[in-house]
This record gives structure tokens, C-alpha cells and sequence, in this order.
């Protein structure tokens, strides 16, 4: 079934096809030409990839983000990173990588973090006199860690392929990487402000009025901390910890920012219920994929050909490398996991890498892929927000491409990166 389903996928998303029904359609047609099962299996393997109780995490993590991502919280995140930065040459755009990466501890979700205050802050930077494609360029490099900084759908996933790590254990192993990742991206646009003359007009704020803002965007930025605290403290499950991130969002927004009302929680309620449908198709489709493979006995035999060429550590993780940003050039962060995990991390547990220095590899190569042509859904994202060709965007990134390219190498060759912050905490 193989040497038809993998034909099948590749037409299918060469036609624009979105991936999720690529995916389903791939397996149908696979086991309609190539085998003996009934097609009905397709939507039985759908349906038992859903059935899963930490998969209630991700539309109520999503359901969160919407909440959270009205105008007072979405403002005071940004201004508190144009008060911090904001001065400096090429200031907005070290405003917008910091801010991406604040928000990123509210969305988990790269596309959220170039929609939201993304959107936002290439305005901002068109009237401080930068170049639009740049701004959008700049909004796409820094929103990739979005499922990078906890909390992130993408870990969730993640840890439900792989038993030898927890979604706590990812959580905590992503900010090092994150962190690391925004300033490499704020490194690149000093680079590029400095030899296109991107200057800023503002002083820095009295520390007073820093403090200010800072004070007042705090309860937006303590979401990330009752999450991973609660988790790793054992207060409540990652599941459970979706939930109370809703009820938090809420209190945060009707109560504090008072930038929410009673009669604006249907539009929310059905923004992210589409949003989580969506995923929650491609998750299922990924499934049905995922097991095609499976009973074709693909992941074993690609793992024992692997182990049987004896490779070493560092020469496994820079094929993986490869293998993922190859990977990510055509299929989305969800599916990429679903389908590839169960094949590679036994593998690399063989070779005694650390589980969770092996997922932020695999979770930071797959995240890469958004802002990548030819189907990267940053891309669009940006393209349609800021009104620009993607093209335009597409020439303004090699940069931020140098950038996350050295990213990945020093998370790939540092693994304390990805290991110290889960040790310590005891995961």
C-alpha cells in the first residue's frame, strides 16, 4: 500500500489540496488499490486518534488563546516589549520578536502569535519607517516559537507518540530553545536595521513608567507560569491544566483588563472551535495515515535499517535534521509528528540520545517548515494580514533563515539546552 499512498499524498498536496484531506483521501485510495480492508477503516482509525483524553487539552488551550488574545492583553504585551526594547536601533523590530515570544507563553500556536500582535506590529513598523515585506518577513521568523515556548499544542502531541516523555517534561524543555531562538532573530534584525539605517525615535522610558507597564501586564504573562507550575507541581494534569487556562483567561479578561463582555463569548466559542475542528482533523487523518504505515511494518523496518548502519549520534541527529526540514517543506508541525515520531524516536533512544533533547529537535526542525515554501502556512498568514505577495516575503528572509539555521545547530550540539531545564525541575 505504501507505493501508492505516498504518490497519492504528494499529488494531492501538489494540487493544493489541504493536508488534512490529502492525508484522508491518500489512505482511502491506498486501501481501495493497494489491499483488502474496507474503506470504512479510514474513518475508524479517525475516530480512535481522537479518542484520547489529553487530546482534550488542545481545543480547550486553544479556546484560552482566543480569549486571551482580545485588544487590553494583545496592547499591554506589546507595549511592555516597545518599553523594554523599543529604543534601541531597530527597535520595533526587536519590540516585535519579544512580543511574539510573550505571547507565545499564551497561544502556543505560531499562526496565533503572527495574527495577533504579528498583525499588529508590521503597522507599527511601516509607520516607524521600515519596509512592509521586511516587517512581515521579521513577524514570520519570530512567530515559529509559538509551539516552541510553552504551553504548545505541538507538545501535546508529541509526548502522546512517545511514552518517554511527558508533556511537563516538553514544556520545560522548550523555553531554553525558545528563548535562544528570539535572540538569534533579534540579533538579525539588529544586523539588518543596522545596514539599512532602521533607527528609532523614542528614548527609553523612565524606569518607573517601565515598571508601569510591566505591572499591568502581568496577569497576561502569568498564564505560562499556573500552567508549567501547576504541572510540574503536580497540581493538575496537562488536560486539566487547558481547563483552568480558560477559566483563567476569563477572570483575566472580564475582571482585570475588563476588556471582555458576556455577549462576545459566542464569536469567541466559534472562532476556536474552528480552529480546534481543523486540528483535530488533521490529527485524525494523521492517524489514519500513521496506521497504514504501521501495518505495512515501515517504521520497523526503517528502524532496523538505520540501527544496522551503526551510525553514530551526531551524524543520526544531523540526518534527522535534514530528513525534518525536508519534511517541513511540505506537511504541517501535527501531522510531521504523528507520522514521524513513532519511526524515529525509538531509534534515537537506541543510540542514547535524550528523549527530550530528540523532541525540541524534531519540534523546532517541523516548526522551521511554516515559514518555508511552498506550503508554509506562516507564509500566508502573513501574506494575507499584511496585504503582501508571498514572494515579497519570501525575499526578505534569508536572514532569519541564517538565523534559525544556527538555532537548530546549537540545539542540536548543546543538548543541555533542551536537558538542564527539565532536570532540574525534576521531570
Amino acid at each position: 500500500m505504501a507505493e501508492i499512498l505516498f504518490p497519492a499524498l504528494f499529488v494531492l498536496l501538489a494540487l493544493g489540496v489541504p493536508v488534512a484531506f490529502a492525508m484522508a483521501i491518500s489512505v482511502f485510495v491506498a486501501l481501495s488499490f493497494g489491499s483488502s480492508y474496507p474503506s470504512l477503516v479510514v474513518v475508524k482509525e479517525m475516530f480512535t486518534g481522537l479518542d484520547s483524553f489529553p487530546l482534550l487539552a488542545v481545543p480547550f488551550f486553544i479556546l484560552a488563546a482566543e480569549i486571551m488574545t482580545g485588544g487590553a492583553v494583545t496592547l499591554a504585551i506589546l507595549r511592555l516589549a516597545q518599553s523594554l526594547v523599543g529604543h534601541l536601533k531597530g527597535g520595533l523590530g526587536h519590540a516585535n520578536v519579544l512580543s511574539s515570544a510573550m505571547f507565545a507563553g499564551i497561544s502556543g500556536s505560531a499562526l496565533a502569535d503572527a495574527a495577533g500582535p504579528g498583525s499588529m506590529m508590521i503597522k507599527m513598523m511601516e509607520k516607524g519607517g521600515y519596509d512592509r515585506p521586511y516587517a512581515g518577513a521579521l513577524t514570520m521568523a519570530s512567530a515559529v516559537v509559538g509551539p516552541i515556548i510553552p504551553p504548545s499544542i505541538t507538545m501535546i502531541i508529541y509526548a502522546m507518540q512517545d511514552q518517554h516523555v511527558s508533556v511537563g517534561s516538553l514544556f520545560m524543555a522548550g523555553v531554553l530553545p525558545g528563548l535562544l531562538i528570539t535572540g538569534l532573530v533579534m540579533a538579525a534584525n539588529a544586523r539588518v536595521s543596522h545596514l539599512r539605517g532602521y533607527v528609532s525615535g523614542e528614548a527609553m522610558p523612565p524606569l518607573a513608567e517601565i515598571l508601569r507597564i510591566a505591572v499591568y501586564a502581568v496577569p497576561a504573562l502569568l498564564l505560562i507560569l499556573l500552567i508549567v507550575g501547576g504541572i510540574r507541581f503536580g497540581i493538575f494534569t496537562p488536560t486539566e491544566a487547558s481547563v483552568i487556562a480558560v477559566f483563567y483567561a476569563l477572570v483575566v479578561g472580564m475582571f482585570v483588563y475588563r476588556s471582555l463582555r458576556i455577549r462576545d463569548l459566542p464569536a469567541i466559542i466559534l472562532r476556536a472551535a474552528l480552529v480546534a475542528g481543523a486540528v483535530l482533523l488533521i490529527l485524525g487523518a494523521a492517524r489514519a495515515f500513521a496506521w497504514v504505515l504501521i501495518i505495512e511494518g515501515l517504521p520497523q523496518f526503517l528502524a532496523q535499517t538505520i540501527i544496522s548502519w551503526d551510525l553514530s549520534p551526531i551524524v543520526f541527529l544531523l540526518a534527522v535534521n535534514l530528513l525534518l526540514l525536508v519534511f517541513g517543506l511540505f506537511m504541517d508541525p501535527l501531522p510531521g509528528v504523528m507520522i514521524l515520531v513513532p519511526i524515529l524516536a525509538p531509534i534515537s533512544l537506541a543510540l542514547g540520545i535524550d528523549p527530550n533533547h530528540f523532541a525540541i529537535l524534531v519540534i523546532v526542525n517541523l516548526t522551521f517548515g511554516l515559514c518555508t515554501p511552498p506550503v508554509g502556512s506562516l507564509i500566508f498568514v502573513v501574506a494575507s494580514t499584511a496585504n503582501l505577495r508571498p514572494s515579497a516575503l519570501i525575499r526578505e528572509m534569508p536572514p532569519f533563515f541564517l538565523a534559525l539555521a544556527a538555532a537548530l545547530l546549537l540545539i542540536t550540539f548543546v543538548p543541555v539546552l533542551s536537558t538542564w531545564l527539565p532536570g532540574v525541575s525534576g521531570f
